[in-house]
């Protein structure tokens, strides 16, 4: 019907200025449009509001007018169809369309005021359903509403016309007042939520053009954005409903799975069963294996299947959203041509080329809102996919098995979380191009084949000869990526152990060569980036080439192949813009395939970690009323892997092994002290309180009893004191009485302590036992379970168990088992009976507080000591000698300062003293000054010819384009075949032109000068890192300093250039649009001014505020990580306290922590990009207008060329903005290692005319002259007018308690601490003017922890390769190395692993005996070992010092003081100042300090 309405009315409607459409049509078609759209889309509507009930809204008077106004509609509709009545019976006949119309009108009205009350009951605070149906209702009343007033003077005003007037004037109305939204649901979160995200209560027309979000655009452009200003997280998008709708698709899975499995088992069974013959050998082993195999996997159930039945449906409408925008691509190409068809016909009315103009606006308006609804359910599909699946990660791993949980480690379940999911984020996004790209490459060939029949086969065919050549540079490029990622994991962990050990290289000034090793690696590094750069040029020249490629040849086979093709304007820029279309699906394609696969590797790793077994939660029967036993194991029979026994029975005892018969039960609650403490990364009194409520009296009792309280006093923040992770700032005794403190305030019946006396001092083990196990201490009458290697305390407890190979040997108290001689009496009294005789005398000592202050005689009333017992004194003196942490005495003597009591005032200020500055975070806009920096590092001259490049290739390919232009206006002229071969031969040139000029320009920018820029800016770091004074990294966590060494240098390696290289293209690209509209047509400049301002004004907007969202996602993004891998370290602990369900809501709050600012994120891209869209499309409506106006004057081929190019600037100017944040976000990078490169360096390396001789120091004479020192800046001295002379030769013992200054002195000596006051003279050279490397190579220390790096032992001896093999092997002879080494296979090229590990503790301190014999100095100077080194090393050692360095002046710090009692002098300090100094047997007759000391160690 229309279409023969439409070729007899063709001259009524086109070829007419003043264009109208038939009756028939505009009673039929145009009012049934609306109606039939809403009756459809109604049901769906209906039944999806059904689900989703938000609550119900009050009645308002917006309502109820929309209501009225809804029944006046439908009065309105009515009173027509009884009008037409009313004229049928006034004999007067109608057709047939003016019953139906008014009546199916009316019966839609009623639908649509049923609709508006339905959503008020159902919480829909503003329809979209309804208002696109009033929108096509006004649209199609505009034409009846035109015509009737075109024709009111001709007919007679009659109901009729009078009813529609009204019915348009009603519809507009409902249109308007549908852009209103209701008020929010009663008990809506909206109501009570103060920061509730506004897109809750945003109406339609806000939520597609996401205007909800500008408050937070205009937000972050005003200040820079903090957490306080992000909304809450929809509920919707939360972990709290997210997760468990996931796990519960899982269960439905797996118990799916393990249905189907016992089905196939009861049938395999019912064939085998009792009716089959006996002799049934005819299945062969290999068969029967072949079918358990098929069982097995017939129980795998699939994790796809969840993820797809929890996230589906909704992604699915993103699909649909899809569908609808790639059938709207194709709409621009079609007005295209009528355009470009409608300059040619000279006749044609204007009012045909304006309305294409504007439907050609319409189209790509309609496709960028479609389109971003299509981004947005994507984008938010893969948010709850990746909060679902952290979640049921998280949630897995505290109930796995330790059989399992060993099959992975932490690392690579973080990984599971981190990368895997993020895998299949970053997968949802393009999921749709998997079946959208072969729709839009077979619609873009039909029409292409329309347009130029099959000479598009030789296009289609350059096209996908390309797709293997791109397809090979990936592979490439992959595996070099793997190849560097190897290379920047070397040189981080280099880096990682230099930074470990900085205070050795220092005082070695060794690091001259570690930073030549640094350097060769980052060599490398740069190597393969530069292969890299090379293919990524070839790949960019590729894909920017490719339309070209394809549209010349198609072009040119078209002439060629027949001489009546002629190429006019029409097939030429249609053809272009289809080409154009090709490209992206094309593109996409090889890269979503590529994504599906690693997504696929991921899901089967995540599907593999879900499936473990979990711990059965029934192994311990916790229930009060098994037994009159508070724990009972009856017949326990339970497996895992290697571990200590006792330990096992605890972790039995808490249900953490596999129970293969028996039972266990235990009554009331549980707490439990690991061997290992696990300490959170909280605030001490956190760590304590584990999540119970907090009661001032319990607390400082179970300090007290745990012997914390002390500690207290020496953290800087109290117990308010952040502790690291792992519990990295407390020593190792420090942290397990932290573990045994939250088990004593846990107040639960039964206590299994496992070991947890091991990690303390003698004296702090007794004081616990005492306060808190034994029988008088704070857990009497509790049930408690010690494991323990120690024998002491054996006799105070009620009932031992001795363990032998996994079974209980024998079980009584102390007296029973002595007298049974048995396993007990073997093993343990035969072993330790001196020992323990030994250990009880030591332990009473009183808990020392301080043991000089307050030194009294506790050894006199004690009878002489014997001969045997002084011997083991040595061996006392080491255990109680503070095993707990050597590495901890430069953090206590940084605290040991203010250890006196001193006023509540002044430790007040004192906690606010943080040695670890918070990281500083740029804000606000980046600095000119740093593109500045970069542009120098890259060299400005380069950088200059670098942007003429891109404008060169940008001219070409408008040269190109123009020229095409050209050739298609010789179709006009009829002067087609003699040029072709020019024409084509132009054109190929121009556009091979463009493609090379394209790829110099990339190799310039990315394998020349950027790399240029990467080593420069590197090597300035890293020069400036090793030249930092020791107090920078004190305040400098290492990790930050690694950050800035691996995220921020692979930002300038690989991020920044690709960066620019983009933002060069699109800013070049976009200029050309402009220039070629604006040549075109001239009235095209002052349309672009405004556009250009909005644009400016748009992306300055964006810009800031996704930069600061940016910020904040990655700084909540690592508190997700850290907390699981401290989870998954503590699983056992978490579970004895029965702390899961508390520990799972953390990392969800975590997880929505996170995606609280990740959300904001997403939709500010999508906020962006429908308002640079729309400015595109102003473009495109603006050229397509002009084009319309100057229709005399252009050329067919002009117009083409000027809108086809408008067709593309949406793109460009879409990704101009997102480059320009991204490099606003990344050249950031370049800030902060400029940051570091100019950190305050310590004094210079080498003074020239300052050098001492080369056997300088001749005699080793050492002089302090009223010297003073302090550690930083605005702290007190820690050595005060310190004078005192030594001579060559002598051997000086420094003793004191902690924090006296005795290390200080040390790090004087070598300068890694600068004087406040006085000097040091060396053998007449005063050190403070020469250059530190000439002094601390003429120094030698054997440091307190022996540091190694990894590489050879010989490098670990001899960095500089100075001496000869012979030399290094007559110094390990020395140092009792030698027979060691030579027996490995590799001798002096034996690998050590990092820090040394694969050595034991007492080699790796001969390691630094061996480095001290290779450099011989006169000065040695000996921190010595505390508790690392057993006894049999340490006589080693002082033996081998004692021959080896007996003419050279030796420094030892003693904390033994037998090692120094045949010591030439002792120098006695005492908080900095000389309080002793004299030979040893003077200074015992003086009965002084050292007195005491000695009389301490027994040694007096």
């Amino acid at each position: 019907m229309l279409v023969l309405l439409f070729s007899q009315d063709s001259n009524f409607t086109k070829h007419t200025t003043l264009p109208d459409f038939p009756a028939c049509f505009q009673l039929s078609v145009l009012p049934w449009a609306p109606c039939i759209f809403l009756w459809l889309t109604s049901p769906f509507y209906i039944f999806y509001l059904k689900r989703n009930n938000r609550g119900y809204i009050m009645m308002s008077i917006l309502n109820r007018i929309k209501t009225v106004l809804g029944l006046i509609l439908w009065i309105v509709c009515w009173t027509d169809l009884f009008s037409s009545f009313h004229e049928m019976s006034q004999n007067q006949l109608k057709p047939p369309v003016y019953f139906v119309t008014p009546l199916v009108l009316g019966m839609t009205m009623l639908l649509a005021t049923f609709l508006i009350q339905f959503e008020r009951l159902k919480g829909v605070q503003s329809s979209g359903v309804l208002f696109i149906f009033w929108t096509i209702s006004v649209l199609c009343a505009i034409v009846p509403f035109r015509s009737k007033i075109m024709n009111a003077s001709q007919a007679e005003v009659s109901l009729r016309f009078t009813m529609f007037y009204i019915y348009f004037g009603l519809i507009l109305l409902q249109l308007i007042l549908s852009c209103f939204n209701e008020k929010p649901p009663l008990f809506s979160s909206v109501v009570t939520d103060p920061n509730v995200c506004p897109e809750t209560t945003a109406g339609f027309l806000s939520k597609m053009t996401f205007w909800w979000f500008t408050s937070m655009a205009i937000k972050g452009y005003k200040s820079p954005l903090e957490n306080k200003d992000l909304w809450s997280l929809n509920k919707h998008d939360s972990s709290e409903l997210v997760v468990p709708n996931l796990l519960n698709e899982w269960e439905v899975e797996k118990s799916k799975a393990q249905s189907e499995q016992s089905v196939k088992e009861q049938a395999a069974f019912r064939k085998a069963g009792p009716g089959a013959e006996p002799n049934h050998v005819s299945v062969s082993p290999e068969e029967e294996e072949v079918l358990l195999s098929k069982r097995k996997e017939a129980r795998q159930p699939s994790f796809l299947r969840a993820l797809l039945r929890a996230f589906g449906p909704y992604f699915l409408i993103g699909s649909a959203f899809k569908l609808l925008q790639d059938l709207i691509t194709f709409v621009n190409p079609q007005l295209l041509r009528m355009l470009i068809d409608f300059t040619k016909q000279p006749q044609a009315p204007s009012w045909w080329g304006y309305s294409l103009a504007f439907l050609m606006f319409s189209a790509s308006l309609l496709q960028t809102l479609i389109l971003h609804q299509h981004f947005q359910y994507c984008f938010v599909t893969g948010m709850r996919l990746r909060s679902g699946i952290i979640g049921a990660i998280y949630r897995k791993s505290l109930v796995i098995t330790n059989e399992a949980k060993r099959s992975s480690t932490v690392g690579e379940v973080v990984n599971l979380m981190s990368v895997d999911a993020q895998r299949f984020m970053d997968l949802t996004t393009f999921l749709n191009m998997l079946w959208s790209a072969p729709l839009q490459i077979v619609l873009a060939l039909f029409f292409l084949w329309q347009n130029l029949g099959p000479s598009v086969l030789a296009g289609v065919a350059v096209m996908v000869l390309l797709i293997p050549f791109n397809a090979f540079i990936a592979m490439k490029t992959r595996s070099y990526q793997v190849e560097q990622m190897k290379y920047k994991d070397e040189r981080i962990k280099l880096m990682n152990e230099i930074l470990n050990g900085i205070k050795v290289l220092k005082l070695y000034a060794w690091e001259t060569s570690f930073k030549q090793k640094i350097l060769q690696i980052r060599q490398k590094e740069l190597n393969v980036l530069r292969k890299t750069a090379y293919l990524s040029a070839l790949s960019t020249m590729a894909w920017t080439s490719a339309p070209f490629l394809v549209a010349l040849t198609t072009f040119a086979v078209f002439v060629t192949v027949d001489v009546n093709n002629v190429l006019d304007a029409e097939k030429a820029f249609v053809s272009l813009s289809l080409f154009n279309i090709l490209r992206f699906p094309l593109n996409m394609l090889p890269q979503v395939i590529s994504s599906i696969v690693q997504a696929s590797v991921s899901l089967k790793r995540i599907q593999g970690f879900l499936s473990h077994d979990e711990l059965d939660p029934e192994s311990v029967d916790r229930r009060n009323n098994t037994s009159e036993y508070a724990v009972s194991v009856v017949n326990g029979k339970f497996s895992w892997a290697k571990q200590d026994q006792a330990t096992s029975l605890v972790c039995a005892l808490l249900g953490e092994m596999e129970k293969l018969e028996g039972q266990i039960s235990i009554q009331g609650s549980v707490a439990y002290v690991p061997q290992q403490a696990w300490i959170q990364n909280a605030t001490l009194r956190d760590n304590i309180l584990f999540g119970r409520p907090y009661a001032e009296q319990k607390y400082r009792c179970v300090l007290e009893a745990c012997a914390l309280t002390p500690d207290l006093e020496v953290l800087p923040g109290g117990d308010q004191t952040e502790i690291g992770e792992k519990g990295i700032n407390l020593s190792g005794g420090q942290r397990q009485r932290v573990s045994l403190a939250r088990a004593l305030y846990s107040e639960a019946d039964v206590y299994l302590l496992d070991d947890p006396l091991s990690a303390v001092d003698a004296h702090v083990a007794k004081h616990i036992f005492d306060n808190v196990i034994g029988p008088e201490g704070a857990l009497k009458g509790k049930t408690r379970i010690l494991v323990t290697h120690g024998i002491s305390f054996l006799p105070q407890v009620h009932n031992i168990l001795v363990l032998v190979e996994g079974r209980v040997s024998e079980m009584g108290s102390y007296q029973d088992l002595l007298k049974q001689n048995g396993a007990f009496y073997l093993y343990f009294i035969c072993i330790y009976c001196f020992h323990s005789d030994l250990l009880v005398d030591e332990e009473e000592e009183e808990f020392p507080d301080d043991a000089l202050s307050n030194h009294t005689d506790m050894v006199d009333n004690e009878p002489v000591v014997n001969e045997a017992r002084r011997q083991f004194m040595r061996q006392m003196s080491i255990m109680s000698n503070d095993p707990e942490n050597p590495k901890k005495m430069s953090r206590r003597r940084r605290c040991s300062e203010r250890r006196h009591p001193e006023s509540p005032s002044e430790k007040k200020e004192l906690k606010v003293e943080k040695l670890i500055q918070a990281e500083t975070t740029e804000t606000g806009r980046v600095k000119l000054k740093v593109y500045w920096e970069y542009a120098k590092a890259v060299g400005p001259l380069l950088s200059l010819f670098i942007c003429v490049l891109y404008g060169c290739q940008s001219a070409t390919s408008i040269g190109a384009n123009v020229w095409l232009s050209e050739w298609t206006n010789d179709a006009l002229l009829n002067r087609t075949q003699d040029r072709v071969h020019m024409r084509v031969g132009v054109y190929a040139a121009l556009g091979i032109s463009q493609g090379a000029l394209i790829l110099a320009s990339c190799l310039l920018c990315r394998a020349c000068s950027m790399l240029k820029a990467a080593h420069a800016t590197h090597l300035h770091m890293l020069h400036a890192v090793l030249r930092a004074p020791q107090a920078f990294f004190e305040a400098t966590p290492s990790g930050r300093i690694l950050n800035r060494f691996s995220k921020d240098v692979d930002t300038i390696d690989s991020v920044i250039p690709e960066n620019i290289d983009i933002w060069m293209r699109t800013f070049w690209y976009t200029v050309n649009v402009l220039i070629v509209c604006s040549a075109l047509t001239p009235v095209f400049l002052i349309v672009i001014v405004p556009l250009m301002l909005l644009y400016w004004w748009v992306q300055r907007f964006y810009v800031a505020t996704s930069r600061q969202l940016k910020r904040l996602e990655s700084v909540s993004r690592s508190p997700i990580y850290s907390h699981f891998s401290e989870t998954v370290t503590g699983t056992s602990v978490i579970r004895a306290y029965g702390r899961n369900t508390a520990f799972v809501l953390l990392s969800d709050m975590k997880v929505d922590e996170n995606q609280k600012s990740y959300y904001p994120g997403i939709v500010s891209n999508r906020w962006l990009g429908v308002r640079i869209e729309f400015i595109g499309n102003c473009i495109v409506l603006f050229a397509a207008l002009f084009a319309v106006i100057g229709k005399e004057k252009l050329s067919p081929g002009l117009v083409g060329l000027s809108v086809s190019y408008a067709l593309q600037v949406t793109m460009s100017l879409n990704w101009m903005v997102r480059m320009t944040s991204d490099l606003e976000s990344n050249i950031v990078a370049v800030e902060r290692v400029k940051e570091y490169s100019e950190t305050a360096t310590e004094a210079p390396w080498i003074v020239k005319d300052k050098q001492p001789p080369p056997d300088w120091p001749p005699k080793g004479n050492v002089e302090f002259i009223d010297y003073s020192v302090r550690y930083r800046e605005g702290l007190d001295l820690v050595l005060r007018n310190i004078s005192l002379e030594i001579k060559g030769g002598e051997k000086i013992g420094i003793v004191g308690r902690t924090g006296a200054g005795k290390s200080s002195m040390t790090l004087c000596l070598f300068r890694l601490l600068e004087a406040a006051d006085g000097e040091i003279v060396i053998d007449e050279v005063k050190i403070s003017e020469i250059g530190l490397h000439d002094l601390r190579s003429k120094l030698t220390i054997i440091p307190q922890e022996p540091v190694l790096f990894s590489g050879t032992l010989r490098m670990n001896l001899d960095p500089f390769e100075k001496y000869s093999d012979e030399e290094v092997w007559k110094v390990l002879e020395l140092s009792h190395l030698k027979k060691f080494v030579s027996n490995q296979p590799s001798k002096l090229e034996l690998e050590c692993s990092e820090g040394g590990e694969n050595l034991s503790v007492g080699q790796r301190q001969l390691v630094c005996l061996a480095r001290a014999l290779l450099r011989k100095t006169r000065i040695l100077v000996l921190d010595e070992a505390t508790a690392a080194v057993d006894l049999e090393t340490d006589d080693l050692i002082q033996s081998t010092i004692r021959t080896q360095f007996e003419d050279c002046t030796v420094f030892t710090i003693a904390h033994r003081l037998n090692t120094i009692m045949d010591y030439t002098r002792v120098l006695v300090l005492d908080k900095g100042k000389i309080a002793e100094f004299d030979t040893p047997t003077n200074l015992l007759a003086q009965k002084g300090i050292f007195y005491g000391m000695a009389k301490d160690a027994g040694l007096a």
